[in-house]
């Protein structure tokens, strides 16, 4: 598949949702709403659970499953209020000792005044600051659309996976295409300039690997991705703070470094 038509894969309404991975993934859940300074956001779940026995703390960007829950969710567009909330959570995961499990899938953040005014840019900027430096496990997995900063505020992770068909990116096709073109038209152009598939994701270090996808088998599918994040925490759990953020910080600064003329720049 093209990069272009991964993209109408990961948008197709048929394709599970956030809401989907987490009932699948955890169990006896709690989820936790508010963000305390203004409301709730309906696009980001959160909440406890067990994955497997261990306790986490789940995070879920949801695009909703009809039009009525879409039009709520924003399509899966999250206010201030739901980065805020998701960082409250993720510290309150590190006062408990709790790991963080990220379900990303967002077309990007909120577009809206609304959103601007209550300080949108701030909100995404706190959960990269924060989660940079949060003393416990996280892990992401991004299910369908990674874009922008909207999804990078959930994917600040010691460890990135992405479904064979998810696409993440530094800006939606159809949004690259109207700057660079002033041709809403050329999404699929723009898609395979920017680069923006699962593969090319892993050979550029911003993800770890690539999971199939089985959405007939998706109760087997959740049960392997279950695996794959254990056999993760059971790694990640036995660091020290000290040695667990020194990688996550390691991690990040290798992405972006190349190799030119027999010497590494960044």
């Amino acid at each position: 598949m093209t990069a272009y038509e991964k993209l109408k894969a990961v948008r197709a309404s048929g394709r599970p949702k956030g809401r989907d991975f987490v009932e699948a993934l955890f169990t006896e859940r709690v989820e936790l709403c508010g963000d305390r300074r203004f409301a709730d956001d309906p696009a980001i779940l959160g909440g406890i659970g067990y994955l497997g026995e261990i306790p986490v703390t789940y995070l879920a960007m949801d695009k909703g499953r009809d039009l009525a829950e879409r039009m709520k969710k924003h399509f899966g567009c999250p206010m201030p209020e739901g980065y805020r909330k998701a960082l409250r959570l993720m510290k309150q995961a590190e006062k408990f000792g709790r790991p963080v499990v990220c379900i990303v899938d967002t077309l990007g953040a909120h577009p809206g005044a609304d959103g601007e005014e209550r300080g949108q840019g701030q909100a995404i900027a706190e959960n990269l600051f924060e989660m940079m430096g949060l003393k416990t496990p996280i892990l992401s997995v991004v299910i369908g659309e990674g874009g922008s900063g909207g999804a990078l505020a959930l994917a600040v992770a010691d460890r990135v996976y992405m479904l064979e068909n998810a696409v993440y990116s530094v800006i939606s096709p159809d949004g690259c295409a109207s700057i660079l073109w002033k041709d809403a038209g050329r999404v699929q152009d723009a898609a395979d300039c920017l680069h923006i598939t699962a593969e090319d994701m892993v050979s550029f270090g911003v993800a770890e690997g690539v999971i199939p996808e089985d959405f007939a088998h998706f109760d087997q599918m959740c049960a392997e991705i279950k695996e794959l994040l254990l056999g993760d925490l059971s790694e990640l759990r036995g660091l020290s703070d000290e040695r667990l953020l020194e990688e996550r910080y390691e991690r990040f600064r290798r992405i972006g470094i190349y190799e030119e003329n027999g010497s590494n720049n960044g």
